[in-house]
């Protein structure tokens, strides 16, 4: 999402890099470029004068002029005029004193209404509530039979008590709706209407009944993120027909060059308060204005990763993966099966990927790795029996060989599987130690990730390359950088300092235990590694 937008803006800022001072013809360049990239993303033109305007005049104030690096303040600029065209600040649901909360869906017809219910179900469910769908779409054909199939995936309750298919009334089955809520104990009623063009007022009138009827708590207008100009128009024309209260962008996973979610916002005043990222139930998250502006220009979204983890690694797993650790133990086969599993409950590996700062560096690499590996790296452990697993160092060649057979693979590839537990292992020890910042135990060098940090394609080559040199893998080529490796290894095995501690994406040092506190981490690093915070 938001790829097209996030690289222009990226190459943009690189030119500000190392300027110490920015003068009015940088700054006019810069928001040229911006310009361009705006529209190019299909933003709304008013949206984009109304934006480079406000950073043009932040930009040359003495706000960067007195900044110590006006290049990177230029970018916490954009950074936060990016944040306030999204909404602002996250604008959560608005739930009903006394129960049911009633929440309706309007929008074009295509934008993705039924699946978005389906999917917004699932998700108040996993906040621990007791959603109700309701088929009040009467017009589309088979629109309720679709409800019902969602609503199954969902694990909720569907109120299809009509046909559809040009049969009913959708504000009689809207009204009764709630009432059977009341009596089911069902404590949000998700009311899905008929999609609708925004030019039809027969259709919109019979939005604005539905909405007239129940008194809905939330009105959410459902837009497909590809539409890009026309989203405005849109927006504006069910603002005046039903007066929503939020939007939802739907296919946000799509070619989407993000003009619908940086034009809706700010022409209508409403907030975005939810995003549908893929065809899974699970692929739906509330919408962070912040976090967005983030993923936009190459810096990450680790809080969201920090949710994920909290919500799907198990607790009771963690907390004995920790007492193991703090008693000196090894991590073994079985602790990184546990780990997969909790990385397989978050989802993609591309979108978790994608959500580490500075990667868009590596955006064609991720973009070629193959799903399927998690799925080979996992047959491989299982093909191990019990023993081995808890005892890696007892797979000698024989051992290997039959787990290559038994997992459908090649033996080289349990060797780099083990290889990369291997490292795995050395950087849970210095963790256990209280020192190294944590990363996902044995992903790093995974196949089909050649490209990026740790993976097995440039650096492979480069050991292997270091090799007929005649030096030591790890060695560099400078002779007096090589010296200095030689003195700090002559220390190290004199006790002086500590083994330097890598990192399971690629073995980068990043400092002892006077480097960093495991115990600093924020909220959620525990859920996933140990040492952090729970």
């Amino acid at each position: 999402m938001f790829n097209s937008l996030s690289d222009r803006l990226t190459a943009t800022f690189k030119n500000l890099r190392g300027k110490g001072r920015l003068s009015e013809a940088d700054v006019d360049a810069t928001i040229r470029e911006i310009r361009r990239a705006l529209l190019d993303a299909d933003v709304a033109l008013p949206v984009v004068r109304a934006f480079t305007g406000r950073i043009r005049e932040r930009a040359l104030s003495e706000e960067v002029s007195g900044a110590l690096n006006p290049g990177q303040q230029v970018v916490k600029i954009v950074n936060e005029e990016l944040v306030g065209i999204l909404g602002g600040q996250t604008r959560r649901l608005t739930f009903a004193k006394r129960p049911p909360t009633v929440i309706m869906l309007a929008g074009l017809q295509g934008a993705g209404k039924t699946t978005l219910a389906g999917k917004l179900a699932h998700w108040l469910k996993s906040e621990g509530h007791r959603p109700m769908l309701v088929a009040a779409d009467l017009q589309r054909p088979n629109a309720v039979g679709q409800l019902q199939i969602v609503g199954e995936r969902a694990g909720a309750v569907v109120y299809a008590p009509e046909p559809g298919n040009g049969v009913g009334d959708p504000v009689k089955v809207a009204t009764d709706a709630i009432d059977v809520a009341k009596s089911k104990l069902h404590d949000v009623v998700i009311v899905d209407t008929a999609g609708r063009l925004g030019i039809d007022e027969e259709l919109m009138q019979q939005a604005a009944d539905i909405r007239a009827a129940v008194n809905p708590d939330e009105v959410l207008f459902v837009i497909d993120a590809m539409i890009g100009q026309d989203a405005v128009t849109t927006a504006e024309a069910f603002l005046q027909g039903v007066d929503f209260t939020g939007v939802v962008l739907s296919k946000l996973d799509g070619d989407s060059r993000g003009g619908a979610a940086l034009s809706v916002a700010e022409v209508t005043g409403k907030p975005i308060m939810f995003a549908s990222t893929g065809e899974s139930m699970t692929d739906f998250e509330p919408f962070h204005p912040d976090r967005m502006a983030d993923r936009i220009l190459d810096m990450g979204d680790i809080l969201t990763l920090i949710e994920q983890a909290e919500k799907n690694f198990d607790e009771k797993e963690t907390a004995k993966l920790q007492k193991k650790f703090e008693s000196g133990e090894d991590f073994d086969l079985n602790d990184f099966l546990t780990q997969m599993a909790g990385l397989r409950k978050m989802g993609s590996m591309k979108k978790m990927l994608g959500m580490m700062p500075g990667m868009s560096q590596y955006k064609d690499q991720i973009e070629n790795f193959d799903e399927r590996e998690v799925d080979r790296v996992e047959a491989i452990v299982r093909s191990m029996t019990p023993y081995e697993r808890s005892n890696p160092k007892v797979l000698n060649g024989s051992r290997r060989a039959r787990i290559a057979k038994g997992a459908g693979t090649t033996v080289t590839a349990v060797n780099q599987l083990m290889e990369r537990f291997t490292q795995a292992q050395k950087l849970m020890r210095g963790m256990g130690r209280g020192g190294g910042m944590p990363g996902m135990p044995g992903m790093g060098g995974m196949p089909g990730m050649g490209g990026l940090p740790g993976g097995g394609g440039p650096n492979r080559k480069k050991k292997a390359a270091g090799k007929k040199k005649g030096r030591k893998a790890g060695q560099s080529g400078n002779p007096a950088k090589r010296a200095e490796q030689a003195q700090a290894a002559q220390d190290r095995k004199a006790g002086k300092t500590k083994d330097p501690v890598g990192s399971a994406f690629g073995g980068v040092d990043l400092g002892g235990d006077e480097d960093f506190d495991l115990a600093k981490l924020p909220k959620g690093f525990g859920g996933m590694f140990p040492g952090g915070k729970k």
